[in-house]
């Protein structure tokens, strides 16, 4: 199965696929964290949810927290 949105259109977004493998699990827990907490069925998979997040341009590299900061 072929990615969709293309990989083309995420790199715009997050230069790299590292890096984009790492928002997107990111938030695909936060996603699913928020409906297990509002007990809330969802349609698609969190990942699902979160790669098109990326690709309507909702998250971005920019935005970005690493968790590297000093505190």
């Amino acid at each position: 199965m072929m990615l969709y949105p293309a990989m083309s259109k995420l790199n715009s977004y997050i230069p790299n696929r590292y890096m984009l493998v790492n928002v997107v699990a990111r938030r695909a827990r936060q996603i699913a964290e928020e409906a297990e907490h509002s007990h809330i069925h969802l349609d698609d998979k969190p990942v699902t949810l979160a790669i098109h997040e990326v690709a309507d341009g909702k998250l971005n590299a920019g935005e970005l927290s690493t968790g590297l900061e000093e505190a």
